[in-house]
């Protein structure tokens, strides 16, 4: 026995309504704002348990935030996130990335930069995941990351930060995430990091980064960071996802 449904069309539709924040820009909003030199209002920030653990990351390392207005359920929030200047304190325990591979990856090369220890650990899921795309041209910049995992290569990771010098990096496979954690990684070293992407990958760092005032230079697939910049304090809107 079937069912049959028939749907009738209307000819217009009137309505307003809100796309929720988009995942990676909400991840980089989290870290630029937590890195700048000031106070930065984030709208329409995405509360997904992936992006809120980078935001707690980041309020781990001193970046402390408050939430100024959320939509009533699973919605985008308002945030203004306190920024350090690009200097970080230690945490207090190991950082839970949960299952976000995004989150874990950005912050290893900021982290790599910096003058402590720090451990990042995540789910079952995420410790499962092969991590050596980032401990291999962190580890070329001066980092030492121990992969502690069941698995070789995978996490939790502990980071030595360290005072970074600069590389020019051809990645082996695109990732937009390496790419990323090698140019967060950038700030911190001493001279012009260079990465090459054997393919062009989503782009998002770099917009944001230049968002946050902070130089870069881009050539075909081939993008330079210069070290020692503090990005700026920026109001940013997170533009909807509505995919």
């Amino acid at each position: 026995m079937s069912s049959e449904f028939r749907v009738k069309a209307i000819s217009r539709l009137h309505a307003e309504f809100s796309v929720p924040g988009d995942k990676s820009m909400s991840h980089r909003a989290a870290i630029l704002g937590g890195l700048s030199n000031g106070s930065c209002t984030v709208r329409n920030f995405l509360p997904s348990e992936d992006c809120v653990n980078t935001l707690n990351a980041m309020k781990a390392l001193g970046a402390n935030y408050e939430v100024l207005e959320a939509l009533e359920g699973y919605g985008p929030v308002d945030l203004v996130i306190h920024g350090q200047s690009g200097k970080l304190s230690a945490p207090a325990a190991p950082i839970d990335c949960g299952n976000s591979g995004t989150g874990m990856r950005l912050l290893a090369g900021l982290l790599a930069g910096q003058p402590f220890t720090t451990e990042l650990f995540g789910d079952a899921s995420l410790s499962g995941r092969p991590m050596g795309r980032i401990t291999v041209p962190l580890g070329q910049m001066g980092a030492k990351i121990e992969t502690k995992g069941e698995k070789p290569g995978c996490a939790p990771l502990l980071i030595h930060g360290t005072r970074l010098n600069p590389i020019d990096y051809d990645m082996p496979v695109a990732s937009a995430q390496v790419k990323s954690a090698v140019l967060l990684a950038g700030l911190f070293a001493e001279g012009t990091t260079t990465v090459t992407q054997p393919a062009e990958t989503r782009d998002h760092t770099e917009r944001m980064l230049t968002s946050f005032r902070v130089s870069t230079k881009r050539e075909d697939n081939t993008i330079s960071i210069y070290g020692g910049q503090v990005p700026e304090a920026t109001d940013f809107t997170v533009p909807g996802d509505i995919s």
